[in-house]
């Protein structure tokens, strides 16, 4: 992305283009504080509201730095998005949901992005753990590949995140590094496939 000469201020002014065509769909940056810091908080808050951000998951900032972005963006009217994994047990659990808003991202495992989820049934249980401590919806990522894996976790989760495969499905769409014909249809093929299994699960 950097050496294609993507920056922070491209990124909004993609929101913005969206937003032309698109005022109602919920658009979440995720992504790490540096380049919020260098852009300067204040001025980052301010054009991501005027772009049309709904909400941000700022990976690298824990609960003790609230003060750093998430309260500022809570005021400006953003949602700030946290994540929980298998490792956040019930006593760290209200330290990270305490100023969380919009939705909990349940990371389903430990590791890298793109593994496979060992047990469904367990992601299932620290979903309803994550339930008794809040009453915003819980949407779970990392391992969710098939159709078949979006119907077992949709039976419990109100929603699934979904990044690696659709890098995978982009970038075998390209050529020379560059976007073809095929490349909207790939990404849009899965995600109805995606969509059929949670639609699925819920019956």
């Amino acid at each position: 992305a950097l050496a294609a000469g993507q920056t922070l201020r491209g990124v909004l002014g993609m929101v913005e283009d969206f937003r032309r065509k698109d005022e109602t769909t919920p658009i979440v940056l995720m992504g790490y504080y540096n380049p919020i810091y260098i852009f300067g908080v204040d001025k980052f808050i301010q054009a991501a509201k005027h772009a049309g951000v709904d909400g941000l998951i700022i990976v690298d900032l824990p609960p003790e730095e609230d003060e750093e972005l998430c309260i500022p963006a809570l005021k400006a009217g953003l949602n700030f998005i946290r994540l929980t994994t298998p490792t956040t047990d019930d006593k760290r659990l209200p330290a990270v949901l305490k100023n969380t808003s919009g939705f909990v991202y349940y990371v389903s495992m430990t590791g890298i992005t793109g593994a496979v989820i060992k047990s469904r049934g367990a992601v299932g249980d620290a979903v309803e753990r994550i339930k008794s401590h809040t009453d915003l919806p819980v949407a779970v990522g990392f391992g969710i590949k098939t159709a078949e894996d979006a119907a077992e976790i949709g039976k419990h989760a109100d929603g699934i995140v979904v990044g690696t495969v659709l890098v995978d499905a982009v970038g075998k769409s390209l050529v020379d590094g560059k976007a073809t014909d095929r490349t909207v249809s790939a990404v849009r093929d899965l995600v109805a496939e995606l969509a059929s299994g949670v639609r699925r699960a819920r019956g």
